[in-house]
């Protein structure tokens, strides 16, 4: 895995916190596998279809991204850790990636609050 597999993730990770992603359904289906499971900073567990509706009700501004790094962890995995504000609220993130025929799709995401 190269340089631009790991640059490509980022740049999808921070596609995913604007609201024009966030707001078109398609897109949303194209990024989460249908096995996609997120933590929320909440400790609520979301399914992929709960995730989708909740994100196509939000209501709020880009997520600000800070510290974002990416790593392999296997040949076709990528694991993504930044830290997130919004709404006044900080969280320490990480992402699961995988590479699939159609893509990188994200598996698996996860939010701890923070001070």
């Amino acid at each position: 895995m190269g340089a631009d597999d790991l640059d490509l993730v980022l740049a999808l990770e921070r596609e995913l916190q604007t609201p024009a992603c966030r707001q078109d359904r398609g897109r949303l289906e194209e990024l989460l596998a249908p096995e996609f499971v997120e933590i929320g900073a909440s400790g609520t567990r979301w399914s992929r279809a709960e995730i989708i509706e909740s994100l196509l009700d939000e209501d709020a501004g880009t997520i600000v991204v800070r510290g974002i790094s990416a790593r392999a962890i296997a040949e076709d995995v990528v694991l993504v850790a930044w830290s997130s504000e919004w709404e006044g609220r900080r969280a320490l993130r990480t992402s699961l990636w995988r590479r699939e025929p159609s893509g990188w799709r994200l598996t698996h995401h996860q939010g701890t609050p923070t001070a």
